[in-house]
């Protein structure tokens, strides 16, 4: 089969929707696909000419003239690639696919990560429309999805090319007892209501310390926030990591205080370092936590929900040990293989009747 995804960059910047999409390339193209990959570029160009993925350079800057070469540039690549499927990861790959799939036989998937922007509504034109949770479908037919061109395959990122193995990693020395977040430093990502959290229980556990791993916009802010508490000393700011791993091995708790979330990467990374994980009952969260059976889920936006949960946490052992056993149960459906098993399936229902693929 060949297989073209759409990106507007491989950056390797820990966004999610390339993380997913990078996973799936590389594991067709291992399985035997001929797989190609169409963005802007960026550091993981490496990774894909290792897996013999190819690369075409596609810059989908939204300026008007640039839209028209783009459009120009897509029509040269399906020319020369002959895609029998293209799947589009962010909104304007999906139009360019669309506004040439009429003079072409490809089949045009879209997935669609971040249903809450409302431009997502446009990954409705392909043919069929993967929703990385089962909140998203749900979402994305209130807003006028016909509900048979959608398809659930939530997201899995353990076993990905992009990351060694667990064992591989050395865990980084944290003051402990540890809180860990690895997260965009934006709003929604709830990282104000953590360090309010914070706050609230540090004045009776002396020595716990809480690290915010990442970047973003919104970091000076969260910055200041912690310097206005009067445990500053004991909030760290890493910055973003390629490997958060070393974090979350040495960590006691994990968090993630998100106002929305999809279907976050970062939990099943959580789950497989074995944290005692604090996540909020929204989006696709409970999804990832097998329901609340793998970590402990408190409202979102709620500063006070996420404190009691770490004063539970920290004031029993014995419970946080409990915890982070559950995270480590059930793991094999958070794989990059289920992903790739399921995507494949959908690529097979929608191919043209006569097309024969040997499908590993």
């Amino acid at each position: 089969m060949r297989i073209l995804h759409i990106l507007n960059h491989v950056q390797e910047i820990g966004n999610g929707i390339v993380n997913v999409a990078l996973d799936l390339a590389c594991l067709q193209a291992e399985n035997g696909h001929n797989v190609g990959v169409a963005s802007a570029g960026g550091e993981y160009e490496a990774l894909l000419a290792e897996y013999a993925v190819k690369h075409f350079k596609l810059n989908q800057t939204r300026a008007p003239l640039n839209i028209i070469k783009a459009a120009w540039r897509y029509w040269r690549i399906i020319q020369e690639f002959q895609p029998d499927i293209v799947h589009a990861h962010m909104m304007t790959g999906v139009v360019l696919a669309k506004l040439w799939q009429a003079f072409s036989t490809y089949t045009l998937i879209s997935t669609v990560h971040n249903e809450f922007q409302r431009s997502a509504v446009l990954m409705g034109c392909a043919d069929r429309v993967i929703a990385v949770s089962h909140a998203v479908a749900e979402s994305m037919a209130q807003r006028g999805i016909p509900q048979n061109k959608l398809r659930v395959i939530s997201n899995g990122t353990l076993g990905s090319a992009r990351v060694r193995n667990l064992q591989e990693y050395m865990a980084m020395e944290l003051q402990r007892p540890a809180i860990v977040t690895v997260a965009g430093m934006y709003k929604r990502k709830g990282i104000s209501e953590l360090i309010n959290a914070f706050a609230q229980i540090a004045g009776d556990f002396l020595d716990v310390h809480l690290y915010l791993v990442g970047d973003g916009p919104d970091k000076t802010l969260f910055e200041q926030q912690a310097q206005s508490t009067p445990f500053a000393n004991r909030i760290h700011f890493p910055g973003f990591q390629k490997e958060p791993q070393s974090y979350m091995l040495a960590c006691d708790i994990f968090v993630l205080a998100s106002h929305r979330d999809p279907s976050p990467l970062v939990i099943p990374e959580a789950r497989e370092a074995g944290c005692a994980i604090i996540a909020c009952n929204v989006d696709g969260i409970p999804e990832a936590l097998d329901g609340g059976q793998a970590g402990i889920l408190v409202p979102p936006a709620d500063s006070q929900a996420i404190a009691e949960a770490l004063r539970q946490l920290l004031s029993s052992p014995d419970l946080m040990h409990q915890w982070k056993k559950l995270a480590q149960q059930n793991l094999d459906r958070l794989s990059v293989m289920r992903v790739n098993n399921e995507t494949m399936s959908v690529y097979l229902e929608t191919t043209t009747p006569g097309k024969v693929f040997s499908v590993i």
